[in-house]
């Protein structure tokens, strides 16, 4: 069965749709059990936690980074569900050297993550009705995102991703394309990452060369460039940082719009930064937050 072509063109072949799946991406383990894959799924990682009755139930193959290649092996998996930017191109390498299909995807924006769910679909091959519709009903909501999108100017929105350093994420990544289907703006979506990490923070001029080959997509900024953007929500998810109440304390005390207008708001993650039906399923509730800015 040919398999659908992945974010990076590559194209893989089944004899058949997979029955025994190991999945290492929190995101797609959600979609592909949504989608009723429960009875295939042989292995998850750590992260992979929701929906949480289901995954309690499959054996865990170590982290996203540090995966227990062995343990996966041992599995003997038809396929390896993988993603670019969660999962390392050294263990997607020795998987597919051990004859393992590998299907790697990389979504940057959530037309994509809309895509990943239509290709685990047909990857499952025949879904019962309501899996159907699952897949159905994400293209409709991003289709009516798309149209809902308020004539007003969108909402200045920082969400930071890490906390020491300050990390956030620029306009080549899911989150920021998220943030702008929610009728937020990302605030850095023109601040690439530079090299090294003094010219990052302003500190010196950046190498141009250090940056060849590595992500840009998400900056270390100081607390000086925040203030200079002066985004008018904040929101601070609980992953991959668990942003807590010292945090809203530290956010709230600087100089910013948000901060005036109390608008530094605690949320979920998972809406924020996982692609496929965790996204569209939870979009009302991003939106939600940006709509009482």
């Amino acid at each position: 069965m040919p398999l659908p072509t992945d974010d990076r063109g590559r194209e893989l072949r089944l004899l058949r749709p997979p029955r025994r799946i190991v999945s290492l991406v929190p995101s797609d383990t959600y979609t592909l059990l949504r989608l009723g894959a429960a009875d295939r799924i042989v292995g998850r990682t750590r992260y992979c936690v929701e929906p949480s009755a289901e995954v309690a139930a499959i054996p865990e193959v170590g982290g996203t980074k540090d995966p227990d290649i062995d343990a996966i092996l041992e599995l003997r998996p038809d396929l390896v569900v993988m993603n670019e930017e969660e999962n390392t191109r050294k263990d997607a390498d020795r998987l597919r050297r051990e004859g393992i299909a590998v299907l790697a995807t990389f979504p940057q924006t959530v037309a994509q993550g809309v895509a990943q769910i239509g290709r685990l679909g047909r990857v499952l091959g025949e879904l019962s009705a309501s899996a159907r519709e699952r897949v159905r009903g994400a293209y409709h909501a991003l289709r009516d995102a798309e149209a809902a999108l308020p004539s007003t100017a969108p909402v200045p929105t920082f969400v930071p991703i890490w906390r020491d350093p300050l990390m956030t994420a620029n306009g080549e990544t899911f989150l920021h394309d998220l943030l702008r289907l929610a009728g937020a703006a990302n605030v850095f979506a023109d601040r690439v990452r530079k090299y090294p990490l003094a010219a990052d923070l302003g500190r010196c001029e950046p190498v141009e060369r250090r940056s060849q080959g590595r992500d840009t997509r998400y900056p270390r900024i100081t607390e000086e460039e925040l203030v200079l953007r002066a985004p008018e929500l904040v929101l601070l998810p609980d992953e991959p940082y668990e942003f807590g109440a010292v945090d809203v304390a530290y956010f709230s005390s600087l100089d910013l719009p948000a901060a005036r207008a109390k608008r530094v708001l605690l949320v979920s993650g998972k809406p924020l930064l996982w692609h496929g039906l965790m996204s569209m399923e939870r979009l009302t509730e991003v939106r939600a937050h940006v709509r009482e800015a």
